[in-house]
């Protein structure tokens, strides 16, 4: 598949855009008129640069405004028309845009326009440009590409076909089935962005909310099964208008976006195998590179990748603490057992059942790259383990994905981990999974461990990390792509600093639950403007790791006898948990004596506690009662309000 991205996507200017287009690994580009009519490069500079980096120049856009005019109007628009063919002449470029008329169209007539767009396809074929004609979901009469494309039809003309473009087509609902019977010759160009489901106006979805494929919830692999199925075989180009991507670093931006192409390349590839029509007089074939008897072949090729199963679970996690001893002082009083210190590395083990905690004692800094560096934490999440069938396949997939690895030196008789890093520089290790949840590598540590340790039958339910404002929605297709996790739908959840947008990525059997949640804009005292959550989301948004066992009460109890300092639950909250759901007094009192929250729904019964924060880390621990699925959502905003309170009254005491 021939990957490309419109410069309108990234931010920076036309020369940072198309040398970051170029490390990504995209093969052509659609140039913005607005990039290149605010760049310094001549169009010839353009033509050599884009040669010299190895991209194609595949688009032109947009041209705006042309059919359903009268014809004083159309002859502006003709002569407007070919200033920019002889500019794409000077660029190398032979595709333009066209989008249907949203602003000056007068005439509602299909002849009328059938009749323009033909002087205008012969206009482009003088001058060797092809004309693709795009129908935008809110064009002023044309608004269905069916209907774009039966114009198209109408002019027959060698230089006019039509682009299809995922966002206006799925916006509208549109049914993608009919592109399967168009003609690969007069389907010109294809686009594809995703978007999650808004109730909005399609004008202000379309400019502000397009996100790259995997990042919302469009049927893109089902589009794009249907586009191949035509006989397409052209670029497949990302058009994303969204105001993140315009603010982010644009070489991880366009790594994100590489990214999202060949995930979608390898979905479409499933979708196509799925749903591949069995041909009773064809022989063996493949479809993507997944083989089955009486398969069609397309010729547009579809790539894919390593498969792998979901994780297993979670093989442990790690806390980054320059100064380890609060740390050990709140894992001690949970209940954890020092396991001893690495052999080799500055590290220590602690473990709960099948639930490990690593203490790593190098200083850790807040999520980002270099630039993006804050200040050394007190603790913070630093690294997460997952049990899955084969590290070796399962890195080589990541690897693909664009998946910065990440080195973990190793020596004689030591476990060698496969690692690599997550958009928020989380370190994700994969580990050989065991069937009774034992790990090899406990055994590099003190004595090592024959069996798990105290605390039977817990684990570590999940695990919520905060993600910076602009890694936010790469962190989903991250977790989807690369271990595949499935999100779940998101929730908003309100704390004193604004809305938490709370997005959960987990396993079908639920083994792995991890939590991302999108931190408001935080204000600290004194500071002019609020502090952008992403400039170090995880220096001034708290996160968490959570342990399930199997009897909360006993063990809250057992924490208290060894002087855990329990986050302190207000009592207001359990007046008003016994209005929600009218406990049985005693049962109210155990959990208001030991500050333990509860949570009911359908299918069961949720009881948590938190404990207090060391750095930017506490912990919570939970019992699962039933079948219940969730993570206490209604119980969120006082957790956020208690650890406000406790935040600003810390600071000023410092």
């Amino acid at each position: 598949m021939r990957t490309g991205i419109a410069t309108v996507c990234l931010s920076g200017t036309l020369k940072e855009k198309m040398q970051a287009c170029a490390i990504a690994g995209f093969d052509g580009i659609e140039i913005f008129e607005q990039d290149l009519v605010t760049s310094p490069l001549t169009p010839g500079e353009v033509r050599t640069m884009a040669a010299d980096l190895g991209l194609t120049l595949d688009l032109y856009q947009p041209f705006r405004d042309f059919d359903s005019v009268p014809e004083d109007l159309l002859a502006a628009n003709l002569r407007r028309a070919e200033a920019k063919f002889k500019l794409m002449a000077r660029l190398g470029m032979d595709t333009i845009l066209v989008c249907s008329n949203v602003a000056t169209a007068s005439i509602d007539s299909d002849d009328l326009r059938a009749e323009q767009l033909g002087r205008l396809a012969a206009l482009a074929g003088d001058h060797g440009v092809k004309v693709a004609y795009e129908a935008l979901a809110w064009g002023k009469y044309v608004s269905d590409y069916e209907h774009a494309h039966r114009l198209v039809e109408a002019v027959d003309h060698p230089n006019l076909g039509t682009c299809l473009d995922s966002f206006h087509i799925l916006s509208r609902n549109w049914d993608t089935a009919p592109i399967e019977a168009f003609s690969p010759d007069r389907i010109f160009f294809v686009q594809v962005a995703d978007a999650p489901k808004l109730s909005l106006d399609v004008l202000s979805w379309s400019r502000h909310y397009r996100v790259f494929p995997g990042e919302g919830q469009f049927e893109l692999a089902k589009f794009m099964g249907h586009v191949v199925r035509a006989g397409y075989s052209g670029p497949v180009s990302l058009e994303i208008f969204n105001d993140v991507f315009r603010q982010s670093d644009v070489e991880r931006t366009a790594v994100d976006g590489m990214r999202s192409l060949i995930w979608l390349e390898e979905q479409s590839a499933k979708w196509l195998d799925a749903n591949a029509p069995v041909l009773a007089a064809a022989g063996a074939g493949t479809v993507g590179g997944f083989a089955g008897a009486g398969r069609r072949r397309y010729p547009m090729e579809l790539a894919t990748l390593p498969q792998v199963a979901e994780p297993a679970g979670y093989n442990f996690a790690e806390v980054r603490a320059a100064d380890p001893e609060g740390l050990e002082t709140v894992l001690g009083q949970l209940g954890f057992e020092f396991n001893g210190r690495h052999r080799t590395k500055d590290v220590q083990l602690w473990t709960m059942g099948h639930a490990r905690v690593i203490v790593n004692e190098d200083a850790p800094v807040a999520a980002g790259n270099t630039a993006d560096a804050a200040p050394a934490l007190t603790a913070a999440i630093g690294a997460l383990g997952f049990d899955v069938d084969s590290p070796v396949i399962a890195a080589a997939r990541a690897q693909q994905l664009k998946a910065p690895a990440v080195p973990r030196k190793s020596q004689a008789n030591e476990e060698v981990f496969q690692g690599f890093a997550a958009p928020d520089s989380t370190e994700i290790f994969l580990c050989q999974g065991s069937p009774d949840g034992t790990a090899a590598w406990t055994h590099e540590f003190g004595e090592g461990l024959d069996a798990p340790a105290a605390g039977e039958g817990a684990v570590i339910d999940h695990v919520n990390l905060a993600q910076p404002w602009q890694h936010f929605d790469e962190a989903v297709l991250f977790y989807t792509s690369a271990l595949a996790l499935e999100p779940q739908p998101f929730a908003e959840v309100p704390s004193p600093t604004g809305l938490v947008r709370s997005q959960v990525m987990a396993t079908a059997d639920r083994a792995v639950r991890l939590v991302l949640n999108l931190a408001p804009l935080i204000q600290r005292e004194g500071d002019a403007q609020p502090e952008p959550s992403g400039t170090g989301a995880r220096r001034t948004y708290q996160e968490h790791i959570a342990f399930a066992v199997p009897d909360l009460v006993a063990t809250a109890r057992a924490c208290k006898a060894r002087g855990l300092e329990f986050l302190q639950i207000p009592a207001n909250y359990y007046e008003d948990l016994d209005a929600r759901f009218g406990l049985d007094p005693a049962f109210l009192a155990t959990l208001q004596e030991l500050n333990l929250l509860y949570d009911r729904d359908a299918d069961g019964e949720f009881l948590h506690f938190y404990t207090a924060t060391v750095g930017s880390v506490f912990f919570e621990m939970v019992e699962r009662r039933g079948a219940y699925d969730g993570y206490g959502a209604p119980n969120a905003p006082v957790r956020h309000a208690v650890q406000y309170d406790l935040m600003h009254r810390l600071n000023k005491t410092t």
